[in-house]
């Protein structure tokens, strides 16, 4: 079989990203590469989806996407274009926590590990002449400061913290896609669904759907089902919905220098 496809997706051995990650797998005409920190879950989650979808053309790679440098190495390795980048992986301490960089940890994961993603992998998008950029947030999203995004003045509370990082991954997705419009790369956002994970019952919440459930909008936009035009959008359920946050230019641009400047 020809695979015609490449898809990346980060967080892929959490509940949603390794159903996501089976999701694209599924059909078995692409091949499909994990993001994870650990290699151990990593090996499983890949043998999971390789006898669950017959597709032998899954594998994963390791990285911690709370560091820019790992980020930029995993790029470095990469051959080929890449089709699909599915952001996923979300982090959702108790207590502040920071990164090897010395980043506030959700900030460094949630929000500027997706920037750096996009911006590390955009040659291998282009090189895929059409590509789509799937940044999974939430309608749980709200409470961006930009004035002190690391909860270095307020007090750090991981609701509060991911709730921001939700709303900076909306927002930069339209950032994105009005850059990235004129090379043919989509970049749209959405909120999965509900899911019982490590991430929402750190947040004090539980889940009332499956994982596959929770991932089946992410792998819908992944592989163009709301059309291979449609970028700088926001979803639910399969639905386009408003997103106020994304209207507000002077936000966005001032989102978009701050996460630029960290490198």
């Amino acid at each position: 079989m020809s695979y015609r496809t490449c898809a990346l997706v980060t967080g892929a051995t959490g509940a949603i990203g390794e159903a996501i990650a089976k999701g694209l797998a599924a059909d078995g005409e692409r091949e499909v590469v994990l993001i994870t920190r650990n290699q151990d879950k990593a090996e499983r989650a890949v043998q999971r989806i390789r006898r669950e979808t017959g597709n032998a053309h899954v594998r994963f790679e390791l990285a911690d996407l709370s560091r820019g440098d790992a980020i930029r190495d995993l790029a470095a390795r990469w051959n080929g274009p890449l089709h699909i980048l599915v952001n996923n992986a979300a982090i959702t301490p108790r207590r502040r926590e920071e990164s090897p960089e010395g980043v506030e940890l959700q900030f460094a994961t949630n929000v500027l590990g997706y920037f750096r993603m996009i911006r590390a992998f955009t040659p291998y998008l282009l090189a895929a002449d059409g590509a789509q950029v799937v940044n999974v947030a939430s309608y749980w999203a709200g409470g961006l400061d930009l004035d002190d995004l690391e909860f270095r003045q307020r007090h750090y509370n991981n609701d509060t913290a991911y709730r921001q990082s939700k709303q900076a991954d909306r927002i930069l997705s339209a950032a994105f896609a009005e850059r990235l419009a004129d090379q043919r790369v989509c970049v749209n956002a959405c909120h999965p669904g509900d899911v019982n994970s490590t991430l929402s019952n750190n947040l004090g919440f539980g889940g009332h759907q499956s994982p596959e459930e929770g991932a089946d909008t992410p792998v819908w936009l992944a592989i163009g089902g709301a059309g291979i035009e449609t970028t700088g959008r926001y979803f639910e359920n399969r639905r386009k919905v408003s997103c106020g946050f994304s209207k507000d230019r002077n936000t966005m641009e001032r989102l978009f220098e701050a996460c630029e400047a960290y490198g």
